[in-house]
């Protein structure tokens, strides 16, 4: 199984609407993508290592799916409209990684 990560980082002037992302977006991405996506995670960042410190993250999600080649399946198609969406609730670059589950 894979976990694509998809992470927003932490500026202090950033825009980054939780509810559109856990409302609309989310449930976009695996409406979408259908069965390819087992299931998703959402993480609101709270802080950093060090006491009072803002977190790495503003916000992330991670989506399960059997392998690479599944997540390029369902969601090449609709990448456009899924990344169009972007706008509607942050005004953050997204760094993404793909990592395979080793326990989970």
């Amino acid at each position: 199984m894979i976990k694509v990560s998809v992470m927003y980082p932490y500026t202090a002037d950033a825009r980054f609407d939780h509810a559109y992302y856990r409302d609309k977006h989310m449930p976009l991405l695996k409406a979408r993508m259908g069965d390819a996506c087992l299931s998703y995670t959402i993480d609101k960042g709270l802080g950093g290592g060090a006491p009072g410190s803002p977190p790495a993250y503003i916000g992330m999600c991670h989506v399960f799916c059997e392998s690479v080649e599944a997540f390029q399946k369902a969601f090449g198609p609709h990448a456009k409209e899924i990344n169009g969406d972007i706008k509607n609730y942050t005004d953050i670059a997204p760094v993404m990684q793909i990592s395979e589950v080793v326990v989970g």
